[in-house]
C-alpha cells in the first residue's frame, strides 16, 4: 500500500493506493456519513459499504446533470444532513464528479471523500479536486475546484470491470506517460499484456505512477492557471468527440491524443516516429485512434469548449514523448489535422 498527499488552497487530500474497499470505513470521520453511488456499483459492492444511508443515482453520462444534483440535495434534506455531514462517493468518475460537486455546494460546502471503483476514476477523475456536471451535453460546464479529504484506490475491484471500460482507463494512463514521463511510457509499452491481465504488481505500479504524476501537477497548479492544463492532452478534441458521438470518455480521449500528436508533428515539434509509438500503444490497449464520424459536428462542439478564449483554444501539444506544452491555437488549425 502506498500513499501521498495533495496540498491545495482548497484543502489537503490523502491518496491511498492498494487499500481494500471494505477498509474505507477506517478513513471516515466520526460524523454522519452519506454514501453516493450508482446502481451497478451498489449491486456489486454494497455488502462492503459502511452501514450508513446510501443515495443511488443511476448509471451513465446521462445522469451527470444538475437535475441529478438537485435530486441528491432533496434526499440529503430528507435525511436531515447538516454541515457536519460527510459525503462518500463510491463508484466511477461520474459518481466522483457528482459527489464532489454536491459536497462543495450543499449548505455551502461539506466534507467528502472517494472510493473510486473504475480504472479511469482511480487514475484521473478522483484525483486533483475538479468536480462538475454537464449542461446540455457539454462536459463539466458547471463545477468547482474542491479537494476530497481522501481517495482510497482498491485495484482488486477493477476485476469486475467490462474490458471496454477498463481500456478507457488505460487512455488516461497513456496520457500521463505521454505528457510527463518517457520512461513510464516505455514501461507501458513493455507491459501491455500484464496490464490488460490485471497483474497485481503491474496494476499497482501504473495506478501509483499515474496518480503521482497528476498529484505532482496539481500540487504545483491546483486551479489550472498554467501547468495543470497539460493534463488536458487529448481532452480538448476528445470532449468534442465524446459529446458528438457518445463514445466512452477514454476512447474519445484516445482519438484526441492522436489528433494532438499529429498536430504536434505538423508543427515540427514531435517526431513522426513518436506519433507512431503513441498510436501503437493506444491500439495495444484496444483504443480507437481515428475518427469515423461527422467531422463538422465535432469541430462545432470543439468551438464551444470551455477552454476557448476568443478565437483560440488552449491546446496541449508534445515536443517529445514525456514533454508537453500548451499553445493557444485556432479551431481552423486543429481542423487541418483531423
Amino acid at each position: 500500500m502506498k500513499q501521498f498527499e495533495i496540498q491545495g488552497v482548497t484543502g489537503r487530500s490523502k491518496i491511498v493506493v492498494g487499500e481494500h474497499l471494505e477498509n474505507v470505513r477506517f478513513y471516515l470521520p466520526d460524523t454522519p456519513v452519506v454514501i453516493i453511488t450508482d446502481d451497478t456499483v451498489a449491486g456489486l459492492y454494497e455488502k462492503n459499504f459502511p452501514s450508513v444511508p446510501v443515495i443511488k443515482i443511476g448509471f451513465g453520462e446521462g445522469i451527470k446533470t444538475l437535475d441529478t444534483v438537485a435530486g441528491i440535495y432533496r434526499e440529503l434534506i430528507r435525511l436531515e444532513a447538516d454541515r457536519s455531514a460527510f459525503l462518500l462517493g463510491i463508484g466511477g468518475g461520474i459518481v466522483c464528479d457528482v459527489t464532489g460537486f454536491v459536497a462543495s455546494t450543499y449548505l455551502r460546502g461539506v466534507r467528502f471523500g472517494y472510493a473510486p471503483t473504475t480504472l479511469l476514476a482511480q487514475v484521473d477523475a478522483s484525483v486533483g479536486g475538479k468536480t462538475g456536471v454537464n449542461v446540455d451535453g457539454y462536459k463539466n460546464m458547471a463545477g468547482v475546484f474542491s479537494q476530497p479529504e481522501f481517495v482510497v484506490c482498491d485495484p482488486m475491484v477493477l476485476k469486475t470491470l467490462p474490458e471496454r471500460e477498463l481500456c478507457s482507463g488505460f487512455a488516461e494512463i497513456v496520457k500521463h506517460a505521454a505528457i510527463s514521463d518517457a520512461a513510464y511510457f516505455t514501461y507501458l509499452e513493455k507491459n501491455v499484456a500484464n496490464a490488460l491481465a490485471l497483474d497485481p504488481e503491474v496494476l499497482e505500479r501504473i495506478i501509483y505512477d499515474s496518480v503521482a504524476i497528476k498529484a505532482g501537477v496539481v500540487n504545483r497548479d491546483e486551479t489550472e492557471k498554467g501547468e495543470r492544463r497539460k493534463l488536458n492532452f487529448g481532452h480538448t478534441f476528445g470532449h468534442a468527440v465524446e459529446k458528438t458521438t457518445g463514445l466512452p470518455h477514454g476512447e474519445a480521449v484516445s482519438i484526441g491524443m492522436v489528433v494532438a500528436a499529429k498536430l504536434s508533428a505538423a508543427r515540427g515539434m514531435l517526431m513522426p516516429d513518436d506519433v507512431d509509438r503513441i498510436i501503437q500503444l493506444l491500439s495495444c490497449f484496444h483504443l480507437p485512434t481515428r475518427m469515423d464520424s461527422d467531422r463538422e459536428k465535432i469541430l462545432d462542439a470543439l468551438a464551444r469548449d470551455k477552454k476557448r478564449e476568443g478565437d483560440g483554444i488552449h491546446f496541449v501539444l508534445l515536443t517529445a514523448i514525456g514533454n508537453a506544452v500548451v499553445e493557444k491555437i485556432t479551431v481552423a488549425e486543429i481542423s487541418q489535422s483531423v
